[in-house]
């Protein structure tokens, strides 16, 4: 990853801002590297929703403990987009051509609306894309 540069990241990733799994240390490098200016992180507004409901899902926090994570979270003031327009209609696009959801298709068509490298740590999702989609993702272990 090069400084400046704009990537985009999915729940998986912010879970490991939270969680310590696999994928944690680099997760937590993207997360360094945005709270100190070097590097813009974009994603579609859905993220906080999946974030937040992972997190309650992996049944480590307290109800309280979410909160207070929900709260850091909205800290981070991350750039967050709306499906809408062109953005939507190649999300449905991509969805279809690659047979996954609309809510992962999402931040492929983000990356690629924004000229962006998408980080996951979703193994499924990365074997499920065509080609001329899996080139804008990356597995977070790889970067």
């Amino acid at each position: 990853m090069s400084d400046t540069s704009r990537v985009v990241i999915d729940a998986s990733v912010v879970v490991k801002w939270f969680v310590k799994e696999e994928g944690s240390k680099k997760a937590l490098e993207i997360r360094d590297r945005y709270i100190e200016g070097k590097m813009g992180v974009i994603a579609p507004e859905l993220i906080l929703f999946e974030a937040i409901n992972a997190l309650r899902y992996k049944r480590l926090f307290t109800e309280s403990e979410i909160k207070e994570i929900s709260e850091a979270l909205d800290a981070f003031a991350l750039s967050l987009y709306s499906l809408e327009g062109e953005y939507a209609r190649r999300a449905i696009e991509i969805a279809f051509r690659n047979d996954i959801t609309i809510y992962d298709s999402s931040y492929i068509s983000l990356a690629m609306q924004e000229n962006a490298q998408f980080y996951t740590a979703d193994d499924e999702l990365i074997g499920r894309l065509k080609k001329s989609y899996s080139k804008f993702v990356k597995n977070i272990r790889e970067i």
